[in-house]
């Protein structure tokens, strides 16, 4: 195991530890000495990575929306089996890989700061938008599969950070509801 003051951190690794610092403690905290504290490093490192905390935040905001909706959705995309299938499929991957955990601290940032308000408005248009064709590739006519998916995205964050279940709970009710929003 890599002792952590004896390893040089990337950029990712000062962008997750800004999320998990972000869902802890909100934005306003999430600067460098506090960070570099819980990375175990000096912040003299940081400014190997970023000239300075704003540098830092949209970072963050990008790793976010890249890593936790856009991946998602490619995967998604590159499914080919049955479209109520597709829509398991990103629904498991979403709930059980903890995808949707910073969604709230995102959330919260995004009402004082333009900048996260941007990414977190154009974010959710993805995941409604990309939800809503899966819902039509299902057979739903485009007001029910735009209401499903919205309902599937909705639920998909606020569960993932407010109801902290176990993974193979999480699973089990996963499949009831992906039953429900699925069916005629």
């Amino acid at each position: 195991m890599v002792d952590k003051r004896t390893r040089r951190l990337d950029r990712e690794d000062w962008i997750r530890g800004a999320l998990e610092l972000l869902s802890s403690v909100g934005v306003e905290k999430v600067k460098i000495v506090p960070l570099a504290k819980q990375l175990g490093v000096t912040s003299g490192s940081f400014y190997w990575h970023f000239s300075n905390r704003r540098q830092l935040h949209d970072a963050l905001l990008e790793y976010w929306e890249r890593e936790m909706t856009d991946k998602a959705i490619e995967q998604a995309k590159q499914f080919t089996g049955p479209p109520e299938d597709r829509i398991l499929l990103l629904m498991e991957q979403v709930m059980t890989s903890g995808m949707a955990r910073f969604d709230l601290a995102i959330w919260h940032w995004a009402q004082s700061d333009a900048a996260a308000h941007t990414v977190f408005q154009r974010t959710l248009d993805k995941r409604f938008s990309f939800a809503a064709w899966m819902f039509r590739q299902a057979g739903f006519s485009k007001i029910q599969a735009e209401t499903r998916g919205r309902m599937m995205v909705v639920y998909m964050m606020g569960e993932s950070t407010l109801i902290p279940d176990a993974p193979g709970t999480r699973r089990k009710r996963l499949k009831l509801k992906h039953r429900i929003l699925t069916s005629p």
